[in-house]
């Protein structure tokens, strides 16, 4: 009878210790040729807007993606609930640097994406995944703008 009350308490205590762990930041994963990195938000806030976390280490995340090849990002339940954009810089064969950025997707319309650059020779140098708090500021235009409550942000190499 002692025999099998030991196991049963190690097990309750991992239990315990594992339920007391602080919650992790959610975590962006980019993923190419056969390799990815997650990487942690460079800004993250509540869906106010406010109450801003300071970056933790290693919020800039760094990705081989060769010319032509598909980027693959994969966003948390936590982000995919919110309005979620890609935004990301490439150079173009004349050198020149060019922006562009995704549709805004709605909350749950999708938990990935999947950025194509042109074939025609253009590198992949940046990309952010924002994800939008429910601040609305007055558009310079005078729309509405949304707030950028969280960031993750990868650097590109060949």
């Amino acid at each position: 009878m002692h025999r099998g009350l030991k196991p049963l308490l190690a097990a309750a205590g991992i239990a315990l210790v594992a339920g007391c762990a602080a919650p992790s930041e959610p975590q962006v994963t980019f993923y190419s040729h056969g390799n990815s990195a997650a990487v942690n938000p460079a800004q993250l806030c509540d869906a106010t807007g406010q109450n801003c976390k300071t970056p933790s280490e290693n919020t800039v995340g760094d990705l081989r993606v060769p010319d032509n090849d598909p980027l693959q990002i994969s966003v948390p339940g936590e982000v995919a609930a919110t309005p979620w954009q890609v935004v990301f810089i490439y150079r173009g064969t004349n050198g020149q640097e060019l922006d562009g950025r995704s549709a805004v997707f709605r909350p749950n319309e999708r938990h990935a994406y999947t950025l194509q650059v042109p074939p025609d020779g253009t590198r992949l140098e940046h990309v952010e995944v924002q994800q939008f708090s429910a601040v609305l500021t007055q558009g310079t235009d005078g729309g509405v703008d949304f707030g950028i409550g969280g960031t993750w942000i990868l650097n590109v190499h060949e």
